[in-house]
């Protein structure tokens, strides 16, 4: 969202609070700044119990400053709810979390770059309703084969066929889903012809699998495509940076890479 800065957008996501974070990161990034820069420095004094009195807090009222300090105190910044969407991951205890002063400049440069972005709580349906042939959607679910760790779950058949609607529309989109992780691959069966292309793309070590079980893992993240490169691109999307709704950074890593 940062690279690509278009003209217009619409965010959605079905976890309120994270929602309501990104509201406030763009009317009033000071108040956010202000209330991490008290519970971190209440955490250098008080020690863990802070950390676990304001996960109880977030659990208790969804508090979007509350998900904010947590989510850069957690263990390896794993934001991670359980099945009745109450955060569960506990506190880095090797890791004092990110100043406040470096993250003020990163909440600030957000906010300018949010203020003309739409944010809306509800599923991909609710998010993608008004699309047309002049969108373009990018697609961030949680993984086919992950189970629990996330903000609620999709129906893979409802969503297949959701992916058919909007490719029948002529909607453009992209969607991250499983790939590998070390030697391991995650195969999901898509329809063959909902998708002209697919990359797989190196996204670091598994903070996960270092975290359960002290194991370094190269992760590849799946790319599907619903257009092919010479036909009509996300270069025709309005951007502030007259490119489009990708930046040339963005294009690159999308089209250099070999279909796989």
């Amino acid at each position: 969202m940062f690279h690509v800065n278009p003209v217009r957008a619409v965010c959605g996501d079905i976890c309120g609070p994270l929602i309501e974070f990104w509201k406030v990161v763009k009317t009033n990034p000071k108040a956010l700044i202000d209330s991490y820069k008290r519970n971190w420095e209440k955490l250098r004094e008080q020690g863990h119990t802070h950390f676990y009195e304001v996960r109880d807090r977030f659990n208790a009222n969804q508090n979007p400053f509350d998900l904010l300090f947590l989510s850069r105190t957690c263990v390896n910044g794993l934001i991670r709810f359980n099945t009745d969407g109450q955060f569960n991951n506990s506190l880095h205890h090797t890791r004092k979390g990110i100043e406040p002063i470096k993250l003020a400049r990163i909440l600030l440069s957000w906010s300018i770059r949010i203020k003309d972005v739409e944010f809306v709580q509800g599923d991909y349906r609710d998010t993608t309703r008004t699309a047309t042939r002049r969108d373009f959607i990018y697609l961030d679910p949680p993984y086919f084969y992950t189970k629990g760790r996330y903000y609620g779950r999709i129906d893979f058949e409802d969503f297949v066929e959701y992916l058919q609607e909007m490719d029948a529309k002529g909607v453009r989109f992209a969607l991250s889903f499983d790939g590998s992780r070390g030697n391991i691959k995650f195969p999901v069966e898509f329809p063959r012809d909902l998708f002209k292309r697919s990359f797989l793309i190196n996204n670091g070590n598994s903070t996960f699998r270092k975290v359960m079980d002290q194991r370094v893992e190269k992760v590849r993240e799946a790319l599907y495509l619903n257009w092919l490169e010479s036909e009509t691109n996300l270069l025709s999307y309005p951007s502030r940076a007259g490119l489009s709704s990708l930046s040339n950074s963005v294009a690159n890593l999308v089209f250099s890479k070999s279909s796989e």
